[in-house]
């Protein structure tokens, strides 16, 4: 495709719509059926103040998100649990189309967060999530599902950092608006080579994906602990992807953080 082809992105309206997240879920991750979120639970989301979003090409489901309500500090938020674009429409900004409407939508509803989580060692995803989206992570969960079937995780522990979208922030504002982020001193600095995607895929190279999967949950877990947190990600001309992590300023103050 040479041409950028037209999004329309809207709240999925029929059960087949819904249908067609499912099977484009499992198209995506290609699960075990035991491991798919089933139709019942994006109804249900759908009917309690969650979201189910799709993006459509030609009347064709390409991508969808999904987010469910929640609740901490007696404060609410979304939790955006699954997005996924077919394939051949990566590239395309299907995702931050999607994401974009998710935050439109929840901020007609008053919501001012929206969390999800994201595997530490998917480039692609963090440069999108930290500076498309402005974005922030302070937490790192170890092996969340634990191992899955998905060929995409390469049998590893299902290790995830927790995206904070703060939907009214300055950052997130100026982000959005192409705007340079606010500046900030890295006191850290985690890398994750180009290679991993490889060293994932094939056996014999497994092993390396865990020894670096290993070394930066501990490089993420102490900074972490000191009160840092990623504001900043860089790719360079060879995809190699790194993490910069700088002090939370308490000035910013976000509610319930």
């Amino acid at each position: 495709m040479s041409r950028r082809p037209a999004i329309l992105v809207r709240k999925c309206q029929t059960l087949d719509e819904i249908r067609a997240c499912v099977a484009l879920q499992k198209e995506v991750w290609a699960f075990a059926d035991i491991e798919l979120v089933p139709l019942r639970i994006f109804v249900v989301a759908q009917k309690i103040g969650g979201q189910v979003i799709g993006a459509f090409i030609n009347n064709e489901l390409v991508g969808f998100a999904m987010a469910i309500p929640a609740v901490r500090n007696r404060h609410s938020f979304l939790y955006s649990h699954m997005l996924a674009v077919r394939k051949q429409y990566r590239n395309f900004g299907v995702g931050r189309s999607l994401k974009l409407f998710q935050r439109d939508e929840a901020l007609g509803r008053g919501f001012e967060l929206m969390e999800w989580t994201f595997d530490p060692l998917e480039i692609k995803n963090a440069y999108l999530n930290i500076e498309k989206l402005g974005a922030i992570v302070r937490r790192y969960n170890v092996n969340q599902y634990g191992i899955t079937s998905s060929p995409l995780q390469g049998g590893l522990p299902t290790d995830r950092l927790v995206a904070e979208w703060w939907l009214k922030s300055k950052r997130v504002e100026n982000v959005l608006k192409e705007r340079a982020r606010a500046p900030f001193t890295p006191e850290a600095t985690i890398s994750v080579p180009a290679q991993i995607y490889d060293w994932k895929s094939k056996p014999e190279t497994r092993n390396r994906a865990l020894q670096l999967q290993d070394h930066n949950r501990a490089e993420f877990l102490e900074a972490f602990a000191k009160g840092l947190a990623v504001l900043g990600y860089e790719g360079d001309q060879q995809g190699n992807g790194t993490f910069l992590l700088g002090r939370w300023d308490e000035k910013w103050n976000y509610p319930f953080s």
